[in-house]
């Protein structure tokens, strides 16, 4: 009965459909495809974070594929006071990064892909400025990080889905 559980289930995992992103031959991965995009400089200190995220997520610079892509990035960040003590003093922040990107085709100048990528993340404000603006610094950079992902992830997906 184990047998052809197994072969019942090894049946329906197969037909399901799904394709790893980042596998591939004759150069057809997502990787591949990605080291044919370049990144626009994004202005401020968080937009080089955020352009360096997604440099290192696919290796971008360490290619010789010429670009064929581009993609223009537009960051919106911005830092709430969220908890207010007895005598008014803020006690939490939000910091939140958006970002707006397109990926333009170089060759036609066609926008292949319009989105948004956003994140935000919770800082403790302590009475030591020194650690306050630390912890808002080390949001910057883990937003970025976040958000990288789910622009390289959108944007894999939509490479593979162009061929």
């Amino acid at each position: 009965m184990r047998i052809v559980w197994c072969l019942f289930a090894a049946c329906a995992l197969s037909a399901c459909g799904l394709q790893p992103i980042y596998a591939g031959a004759n150069g057809s991965s997502a990787t591949a495809k990605l080291s044919a995009v370049e990144v626009a400089p994004i202005q401020g200190r968080t937009g080089w974070l955020l352009a360096t995220a997604l440099e290192d997520r696919v290796d971008l610079r360490a290619s010789d594929t010429a670009p064929r892509y581009r993609l223009d990035v537009q960051i919106d960040e911005s830092l709430e006071s969220l908890g207010l003590l007895t005598d008014e003093t803020v006690s939490r922040e939000r910091r939140i990064l958006r970002a707006r990107y397109q990926l333009v085709d170089l060759s036609s100048g066609s926008i292949l892909l319009d989105a948004t990528a956003g994140s935000d993340a919770g800082i403790d404000v302590v009475s030591s400025d020194y650690a306050t603006i630390a912890a808002e610094r080390a949001a910057a950079e883990r937003l970025s990080q976040v958000v990288a992902d789910q622009i390289v992830t959108r944007v894999s997906l939509a490479l593979r889905n162009r061929d």
